[in-house]
């Protein structure tokens, strides 16, 4: 808790230094990432469960989803991020989208509030999962 009270501080400080200042105001969101919980992706692999091949793999505190070995989602910071298909998209009623982490290619944001409808979620898994090509084998080394 002391830790987000400091960063939040700063980031107030920064707020005022620029408009003080007269500088343009950049105050990103998501800086002081956090890890995503167990709890969140039990949940969401529960929510799932009707698929049959799904699983998550952890990767540097946050999960990639898998469906039948295809990488379909990732769960950064408690929240959905799925691969972008024109199908997922159209499936979507209101698309919002985000990227999971600094760098990455926007993804369609899944709100917490969505995951509630199982077969909803199932089904948009399901989709965005049918248009994605086959992950590429790996190469064994020699």
């Amino acid at each position: 808790m002391a830790v987000l009270k400091v960063c939040f501080f700063i980031k107030v400080l920064r707020l005022r230094s620029s408009l003080v200042s007269g500088a343009p105001l950049t105050f990103t969101l998501g800086i002081n990432r956090m890890t995503t919980s167990q709890t969140t992706m039990d949940f969401l692999l529960d929510q799932l469960s009707s698929l049959g091949q799904v699983s998550a793999k952890k990767m540097f505190g946050e999960y990639c989803l898998y469906l039948a070995g295809k990488p379909v989602a990732l769960v950064c910071d408690d929240q959905l991020f799925l691969k972008p298909t024109s199908t997922g998209r159209g499936f979507i009623s209101q698309v919002i989208e985000g990227s999971p982490y600094p760098g990455a290619k926007p993804h369609l944001l899944v709100t917490a509030d969505l995951w509630e409808d199982r077969d909803w979620l199932s089904q948009l898994i399901q989709v965005t999962a049918n248009e994605l090509p086959q992950p590429k084998p790996k190469k064994k080394n020699a």
